[in-house]
C-alpha cells in the first residue's frame, strides 16, 4: 500500500464521520491536499472542521513518514479530474483536457464529455466533433465553469 492509500483510509474514516464527501486525496511535493465537497459547496467553517479532525487523525495514525503540510480544501468551481469517479460525474459538463499524446493532431481538447466507458472518455468539442480517448493518457483535465455574467449596460442612456 502506498504512502497516498495509506493516509487516504486514514481520511476516508475520518471525514465519514462529518457532513462531507472526499472528493480526492493527493500527496505532491511534501503537500497533502484532501479535498472534500458538499451538497451546495463547502463552507470554511466546514473546512475548518474537518482541517482539525483530519490533522488529528493523521497525527495517531502517522501514515506519512517525513514532515508534510496538510492542505484541506473544497474542488472549485473548476474541478481536476483525476480518478474514474470524478470523470463519471462530470458527463454533461464542459472540459479542459491535455493528453500525453496527440488526439487527431492536438493534445488539447475543449467541449462536453459525453460520457466514460470503461477507459475511455468522449467529448463533443464546438464544432460538433466527437473526440474519444483513453484515461491513462490524460495528462490534466478540468471542468469548466461558464460565467454567465450579467448583460452589459448599453453605451447610450435614454431619459
Amino acid at each position: 500500500m502506498t504512502v497516498e492509500e495509506r493516509a487516504t483510509t486514514v481520511v476516508e474514516d475520518v471525514v465519514a464521520t462529518l457532513d462531507a464527501e472526499l472528493y480526492d486525496v493527493e500527496l505532491a511535493g511534501g503537500v497533502l491536499r484532501v479535498t472534500l465537497d458538499h451538497e451546495g459547496g463547502v463552507g470554511l467553517d466546514e473546512l475548518a472542521v474537518a482541517n482539525r479532525a483530519i490533522s488529528r487523525a493523521l497525527d495517531e495514525a502517522d501514515p506519512i513518514p517525513g514532515r508534510y503540510t496538510l492542505e484541506v480544501t473544497s474542488p472549485g468551481l473548476e474541478r481536476t479530474l483525476r480518478l474514474p469517479r470524478h470523470w463519471q460525474r462530470a458527463i454533461g459538463e464542459r472540459i479542459k483536457v491535455k493528453t500525453t499524446v496527440e488526439i487527431e493532431g492536438s493534445r488539447r481538447v475543449q467541449g462536453v464529455l459525453e460520457g466514460v466507458d470503461g477507459d475511455v472518455a468522449t467529448i463533443r468539442t464546438e464544432d460538433g466533433a466527437t473526440r474519444a480517448f483513453r484515461l491513462e493518457d490524460v495528462e490534466r483535465a478540468r471542468t469548466v465553469f461558464e460565467w454567465g455574467g450579467q448583460p452589459k449596460p448599453s453605451a447610450g442612456r435614454t431619459r
